[in-house]
């Protein structure tokens, strides 16, 4: 059994190992792949092949005949033509839920942020700000407290759900906006429409999938419908925003602030709108990266392996 990595670097950095592969066969592991030639000439006459974000397409496919299982070392999978492996016969599986933990606490320390810009005073007492202050105390921001605010997540998945109860441990009142609504969403929040979420949300946060339909659902029509002075996270998919839009708003003081962990090109066009507006903290995909969270994709990469050659494959995304 042959076994290709073509993006190894992104899950695992050096402070994992992927040794753990080497049970199921002859495993080549490639920091990065930067084009389809490549990863075709890579890929080979392999049989798994292992993926971060390395496109998968009819045309890779064609050329690499031998491929019987592709898995996805993340939980997003709109890198891989879904429908050109189920043609195939070729079982996609990703990982669900390994990093529920880490993007929950990320985004609330994103809010935090956007709440008291610890990141920009910590610069400014070291700067010399406070050594020539005449006061004992100083602010560069406005101060919020979270007590009695009202977060709106779009999207009430796992992350979703798990923001919610962080949220609700810092006094706010929570309001969702899913495509399906459950028991323990409900115990969590309220379930609600979307222009309900837009207009009464203090703080709106993404948790939703990338589909056509959710593609900039963040636009300059569903911004408007927003309170003057809220406040937008998206730890989910860069493309559920209009950036433009996004940086218009910001801007004009419409939206007070916004902090972003990815954006719509990854990595980050020197274009980017969102880097030169105003109040738009940016971080570089990283609420996945604790090195626990990580570990447990690369622990549930093996048990989709193993399932998968014991005749029982899991967490399959194109049945």
């Amino acid at each position: 059994m042959k076994i290709v990595i073509l993006d190894g670097h992104a899950l695992n950095p050096g402070d994992l190992s992927y040794d753990c592969l080497r049970q199921f066969g002859e495993l080549t592991i490639y920091d990065r792949t930067d084009s389809e030639e490549e990863a075709i000439e890579r890929i080979g006459d392999s049989e798994i092949v292992l993926v971060n974000k390395v496109h998968i397409t009819e045309n890779l496919l064609a050329h690499c005949p031998n491929i019987r299982l592709i898995c996805v070392q993340a939980t997003g999978y709109n890198v891989v033509d879904c429908a050109a492996c189920a043609k195939r016969g070729i079982p996609v599986t990703n990982v669900p839920t390994y990093g529920t933990a880490a993007v929950a606490q990320f985004t609330m320390a994103l809010i935090l942020e956007l709440c008291h810009r610890v990141g920009l005073h910590n610069h400014d007492v070291h700067t010399g700000g406070w050594v020539n202050a005449n006061c004992f105390t100083y602010w560069l921001t406005p101060q919020t407290e979270l007590v009695g605010k009202t977060l709106g997540i779009i999207g009430f998945g796992s992350i979703g759900k798990a923001v919610g109860r962080l949220a609700k441990a810092f006094g706010m009142k929570v309001i969702a906006y899913n495509r399906s609504q459950s028991e323990e969403g409900r115990q969590i929040g309220e379930y609600v429409d979307l222009d309900t979420l837009l207009t009464q949300s203090d703080i709106v946060s993404l948790h939703c999938p990338l589909f056509p339909e959710t593609e900039k659902i963040i636009n300059a029509e569903s911004i408007a419908k927003m309170k003057d002075g809220a406040m937008l996270i998206n730890t989910s998919r860069g493309p559920l925003v209009d950036e433009q839009a996004l940086a218009d708003a910001l801007n004009s003081g419409k939206l007070r602030s916004a902090a972003v962990d990815v954006v719509c090109h990854e990595p980050m066009d020197a274009d980017c709108p969102l880097l030169s507006c105003k109040n738009c903290i940016i971080t570089p995909h990283m609420a996945w990266a604790p090195v626990e969270s990580r570990q447990r994709l690369l622990d549930t990469v093996v048990e989709n392996i193993r399932a998968f050659l014991e005749g029982k494959p899991q967490n399959v995304v194109n049945r």
